[in-house]
């Protein structure tokens, strides 16, 4: 509920926001470059990246992560997006070699790149490392608590005696962090996907709707054409 004198924030609003939101957690190296080509190209179509890793599976692999702003993913979308990234790629050539290529989703376990995915995922239980050293530790896991501004609250279940139980772990001080797969994310996972899938249906339809009234909608008249009047000669 909006709160009197608050300002309303369309969801096309909230989309873009989502859509354009910075990852915390980056690349380096080549990873990055790739990581910079990938993203400007699948902006613009609606998704955006999730991770990049390069891997030496099969002779070498791209492994690119997407989703949508609502966290979904589908094959199609996968489809999408590996078909307009694979010239970009080749014609930027940031790896230099020959190359798999393999777009998915982040998956159930997902990374936490995004502030907003350590309050999306509240709840449920996550294994961070940290780049510094962090009240004597490196390594976290607990159960989020959902974030602030740079941070995100942690309630570790791996605690020892004597040490705090909540931190706040700075999220541009991590080097990695994801999920723990357990049955309540699988289930949360999956009633979120069907929340997706539905709205997708729903937009798609509504578009699908757009343009068979636009194609069905009477096409104006061309107004009927006047010879022009002929002017008197002068002398």
């Amino acid at each position: 509920m909006t709160e009197p004198g608050s300002n309303i924030v369309s969801e096309a609003d909230l989309a873009a926001d989502a859509l354009h939101e910075p990852r915390r957690l980056t690349e380096t190296g080549v990873a990055a470059r790739v990581a910079e080509i990938v993203e400007r190209t699948i902006l613009p179509m609606g998704y955006r990246l999730v991770r990049v890793r390069l891997t030496g599976t099969n002779g070498g692999t791209v492994q690119i992560m997407a989703e949508r702003p609502d966290g979904s993913m589908t094959v199609d979308d996968c489809e999408d997006v590996s078909k307009a990234i694979s010239p970009v790629l080749d014609v930027d050539d940031p790896i230099g070699k020959a190359y798999h290529l393999e777009v998915s989703s982040p998956g159930i376990d997902r990374p936490l790149v995004r502030a907003t995915d350590f309050q999306r995922w509240a709840g449920h239980e996550a294994k961070i490392e940290m780049t510094l050293i962090v009240a004597g530790r490196r390594r976290f896991r607990g159960i989020l608590l959902g974030g602030e501004g740079n941070k995100a609250k942690v309630r570790r279940t791996d605690a020892q005696p004597g040490e705090a139980t909540d931190v706040e772990l700075k999220i541009d001080e991590m080097s990695e962090a994801h999920l723990i797969l357990t049955d309540a994310l699988v289930t949360e996972s999956l009633r979120r996907a069907k929340v997706a899938s539905k709205a997708l249906a729903a937009q798609i339809e509504a578009e699908d709707e757009a343009e068979l009234d636009a194609e069905e909608a009477p096409q104006p008249k061309n107004p009927r054409a006047h010879k022009p009047h002929k002017q008197p000669k002068t002398r």
